[in-house]
């Protein structure tokens, strides 16, 4: 897939006009359509127009921009004629099935014993290690959690028995890497299941691996992964501690723009908002200067488009209902095929609930229950965190609706998940 085409036409107007994204993105929601849309454009959405990673924004975005600037969006540099349902970031195309397949057909024609020399990895065999740990990273958004923890667990267990045989340093610490990566993917997939000793178990293994190798990603990871633990967990304070010892490690990395926007997940929690809002801001400065991944579907890679995902769930526990459903809508867009399936689900599902809530709090109920059960409808895969945030929508409904009826229903269809999840039995949700 082509890399996005820089839309310079843009850059070029606010230049010369000597605006700062943040100036230009208020100007657009000052127009008379952005009041009247309640548009919520901040100095993401103006970096990712100006980086070509979204062609042609959606209707009420092509009217502002022309009330703010008086030019039409194709005179801005846009183009409807490159927008295949978006963007590049938009088709973000994943093939978890083929993704597994592809990974046991590597491992069918490794024939480690046949590779056998003068120790125990030969020629190649690394290389495949590495290419079949990225698929199966890559499958983790969408294949059913029981699946993948059981395919991780088995291919972990082959590459440990490597770790005892005949290798070299170097190889040593390479396959200590892999083994590293191994472990925190399926830490993550133990805690969608609900198991939490097993994914706190993988995650220090994860951490401690990485330390050994010196590998300040992968310890990255392990700090944010205890982030995540603390957030479902409700344990806000600890969630910016573990996002801020990672950030200690992680350097200019994926890891490193997860961990500042879980940083800001917990701030938004703790109600923090000045705070969130820089930690939303640093974590978008720092995606910036990354490139733009091949794979934006490897769970361990941080896509530009999961920065509005996490924007859209800041917002929304920081009570800013329209900038949160603008975060929403767009998340749910951007990962939407045109057969209406999709290719993240988890993303999609907490969206709904987002918007779930700011219905709620609009005084919508239909909607809000609406939004609720399409969260619950979505084929998703991580339990724990369908429980976590349902949660929060069935608490805002309890709160203003506990007599009605419908909101009773969305109660009902939350205690059977969170039943499930509590008796690790998923198979009682009816998805």
């Amino acid at each position: 897939m082509p890399d996005s085409i820089p839309n310079v036409q843009l850059r070029a107007w606010r230049n010369s006009h000597q605006l700062t994204r943040a100036e230009m993105a208020d100007r657009i929601n000052q127009t008379r359509v952005g009041i009247a849309e309640g548009l919520a454009v901040d100095e993401e959405r103006i970096r990712r127009w100006e980086a070509g990673e979204v062609s042609w924004p959606r209707t009420p975005f092509r009217l502002a921009l022309t009330q703010a600037t008086g030019l039409e969006p194709e005179d801005l540099g846009f183009s409807p004629n490159r927008c295949s349902s978006g963007s590049r970031l938009i088709e973000a195309q994943i093939m978890p099935v083929d993704a597994l397949r592809a990974e046991a057909d590597l491992y069918g024609t490794m024939e480690l014993a046949q590779q056998l020399q003068a120790s125990d990895v030969g020629n190649g065999t690394l290389e495949a290690l590495a290419e079949a740990v990225d698929l199966l990273c890559r499958a983790y958004p969408v294949v059913p959690a029981a699946t993948l923890r059981d395919r991780t667990q088995k291919r972990l267990a082959q590459v440990t028995r490597l770790l005892s045989g005949r290798i070299t340093l170097d190889q040593h610490r390479e396959l200590l890497v892999i083994t590293g990566w191994l472990t925190a993917l399926l830490g993550c997939v133990h805690y969608d299941l609900g198991e939490r000793e097993e994914a706190e178990t993988a995650r220090q293994a994860a951490f401690e691996m990485g330390r050994q190798v010196g590998h300040g990603e992968l310890m990255g990871w392990a700090h944010e992964m205890s982030a995540w633990f603390a957030l479902v967990e409700g344990r806000y304070e600890d969630v910016v501690t573990a996002a801020r010892m990672g950030q200690a490690a992680a350097g200019q990395s994926s890891a490193m723009v997860q961990l500042t926007l879980q940083e800001a997940r917990g701030l938004a929690r703790i109600g923090d908002r000045r705070e969130a809002d820089k930690a939303l801001s640093l974590g978008a400065d720092i995606l910036a200067k990354l490139p733009i991944p091949e794979n934006s579907d490897h769970h361990f890679v941080f896509d530009h488009a999961k920065w509005v995902f996490y924007a859209a769930t800041c917002y929304t526990w920081l009570g800013d209902d329209d900038r949160a459903e603008e975060h929403a809508l767009e998340t749910i867009q951007m990962h939407t095929r045109p057969d209406g399936t999709s290719n993240a689900p988890m993303r999609v599902a907490d969206a709904h609930i987002d918007l779930g809530i700011v219905h709620a709090r609009r005084g919508n109920l239909d909607a809000a229950v609406e939004q609720g059960m399409a969260a619950f409808d979505i084929e998703r895969r991580s339990l724990t965190d369908l429980v976590n945030r349902a949660g929060d929508l069935d608490r805002v409904l309890r709160q203003k609706y506990r007599r009605e009826t419908l909101a009773n229903e969305f109660h009902e269809r939350y205690v059977t998940a969170r039943r499930a999840l509590i008796s690790r039995r998923p198979e009682i949700i009816d998805y």
